[in-house]
This record gives structure tokens, C-alpha cells and sequence, in this order.
């Protein structure tokens, strides 16, 4: 499992539901199952099991978010998107997914995209406390590239610019002191009361490009 060593890492979240609409509870055992695989640093066995699972159960949301995460810390990046995309389609209402597509935005540097995926993930949750966090960095980040923009264009704002970016700067390399060398893991994935919104546990996950 890569180790976290970006300089946005609250950005780099992928997080297992703790309940999904239309979840049942006959699947707990296979959701920890894959979990545990997962933060035992396996993604690789932890998408075996999960597409085998879904053999058998393929609208199964929680085996499908979990098949997301596999996927990403698998470094399938394109096949993870498309998961948590199709996700986002079908469950609307859940902001874990959004967050996800941020993340993995973010790890292609598409800052719009990541932008747009968290504010859906506020809006479907007001009260998505790492929603509202990832926002945060995503501004910083294109606040960052937007002062580096203006230095290229025009060196004279340098003694107003500078300041600010390394503001930026120690903002985020103060973040992950303290964060470097833990690995990524998701979450367990309790039973699932019909029509319950789901409440997310964090969880760090491989890089994005640092700032």
C-alpha cells in the first residue's frame, strides 16, 4: 500500500460507506472481508473478492463502492472513476461517491472536476464534514497555481505574491508532518437501514501530484 506523501494529503480520502440504500445485511461479512484485505495493503485480492461477489450480487451498492476503492489503491484510476461515477448516477442522494471522484480528479490534477464533485457532495450533505475539509484544499490549490500564474506573467507582484504562496505552502507541509506513513484503509461497512443516509469514516489513500 503506497504511503501517503502528498502536500494535500486531507484531500486524499477514500472512505467505505457505512450504510447504502438497498444494502442488506446479509452481505456484512463479505463487506469486511474486502475491508480488511484492503487495509491489510492487498487491493489487488480485495477486487478478486469483490468482483466475485458481485457475481452473484451485482446491484449491490456497498460491493460496488468497495470494488471503487479496490480499484483506485490498485491504481486503476479510470476504472475507479467509472465505478464511483455510475454510483453518483444511481445513488444521488450519497456524497461519499462525489468525494471519491474528487480525489481521483485531484490525483489527475483535474482541479475543476474535483471542485465540482465536492461542491455536489456539500450540497447532497450539508453537514459532510470532509466534503467541506477536500474543499478547502482544492481552493488552496488552485489559489496556488493561480499566484504562480501571475509571478509568470508579471514578476513585479512578486513582493505581494511570494507571501501568499508560501503561506500556501507551509499550510500544507504542515498538514502532512504527522500524516506521512499511513496507509491507506477503508472503513467497515456496518449493517444498512433502508433509506438511512450513510455517515462516512476517513481514511488517507495513495498520493496526489503535490502541490
Amino acid at each position: 500500500m503506497k504511503q501517503a506523501r502528498s502536500s494535500i494529503p486531507r484531500l486524499l480520502r477514500l472512505l467505505a460507506l457505512s450504510a447504502l440504500l438497498g444494502s442488506g445485511v446479509a452481505h456484512a461479512d463479505d463487506y469486511a472481508e474486502i475491508t480488511q484485505l484492503l487495509r491489510a495493503g492487498k487491493p489487488a485480492d480485495a477486487l478478486a473478492k469483490a468482483d466475485q461477489r458481485l457475481a452473484a450480487n451485482p446491484k449491490d451498492p456497498q460491493l460496488r463502492f468497495l470494488r471503487g476503492v479496490a480499484q483506485a489503491d490498485s491504481g486503476k484510476q479510470g476504472d475507479a472513476i467509472a465505478s464511483f461515477t455510475k454510483l453518483t448516477e444511481e445513488y444521488p442522494e450519497l456524497p461519499e461517491p462525489y468525494n471519491n471522484l474528487a480525489v481521483l480528479y485531484a490525483n489527475q490534477n483535474q482541479l475543476d472536476k474535483a471542485r465540482t464533485a465536492l461542491e455536489m457532495a456539500i450540497r447532497t450533505n450539508p453537514s459532510y464534514a470532509t466534503a467541506h475539509e477536500n474543499l478547502g484544499d482544492i481552493y488552496a490549490k488552485l489559489a496556488s497555481q493561480a499566484y504562480n500564474k501571475a509571478l509568470q506573467l508579471d514578476a513585479t507582484n512578486a513582493n505581494s505574491v511570494k507571501p501568499k504562496l508560501a503561506l500556501i505552502r507551509e499550510l500544507f507541509s504542515t498538514d502532512s508532518a504527522g500524516k506521512a506513513g499511513r496507509s491507506a484503509a477503508a472503513a467497515p461497512a456496518p449493517a444498512v437501514v433502508a433509506t438511512q443516509r450513510p455517515a462516512a469514516a476517513p481514511a488517507p489513500t495513495p498520493a496526489a501530484p503535490p502541490a
